[in-house]
């Protein structure tokens, strides 16, 4: 996995580019990489762990989930290339403020909430360690926004609950503070 981890690292470090994180200005890759190592550390397969490298590829760069495919058919397996695509697509918010202009923040944060409800258990894993990690991030740079943030993830761990159980209890843990 090693190898083939590190391609996916490059791949997502060459797609986010210059992106810095918010609060930090650290380069946005890396918190990529804490969800991945958070997902790994709750025994996450390789392509759950492949995923969360990648899983803000589609709702923050140009690229494609086909064109996604193909970068990624060059590192693993077709089937694993498209199992991590799949997961990919799983965690790109759908109810954005630009396809649901007519929608309030809360509405959409809503429908959205609803949406992770359905997705895969390895989606879910992968979303909870994006959740604590962001989590940690806000609460320590912006409490004040954070109040609002926080409630957010809260409604959605009330419909996305079927993931890793102790990866979800542990955000359940955190947001409750």
């Amino acid at each position: 996995m090693d190898e083939k981890l590190e391609q996916v690292k490059e791949l997502a470090t060459r797609l986010h580019g210059d992106q810095k994180r918010k609060y930090t200005g650290e380069p946005y890759v890396n918190h990529t990489f804490r969800v991945a190592d958070i997902v790994k550390e709750h025994g996450g397969s390789d392509n759950m762990v492949y995923a969360a490298v990648l899983h803000d590829i589609i709702e923050d760069t140009p690229m494609t989930c086909p064109e996604l495919l193909l970068e990624l058919m060059s590192i693993v397996e077709i089937g694993d290339a498209m199992k991590i695509v799949t997961l990919v697509k799983e965690l790109t918010d759908v109810f954005i403020k630009d396809i649901y202009p007519q929608s309030n923040r809360e509405t959409r944060k809503e429908m959205e909430a609803m949406r992770l409800g359905r997705i895969s258990s390895d989606a879910q894993t992968i979303k909870y360690a994006d959740l604590l990690d962001n989590s940690g991030d806000i609460l320590k740079n912006d409490p004040k926004f954070a109040k609002v943030y926080l409630k957010e993830k809260k409604v959605i761990l009330d419909y996305m609950d079927k993931g890793n159980q102790t990866l979800y209890q542990k955000c359940l843990n955190f947001l409750d503070k």
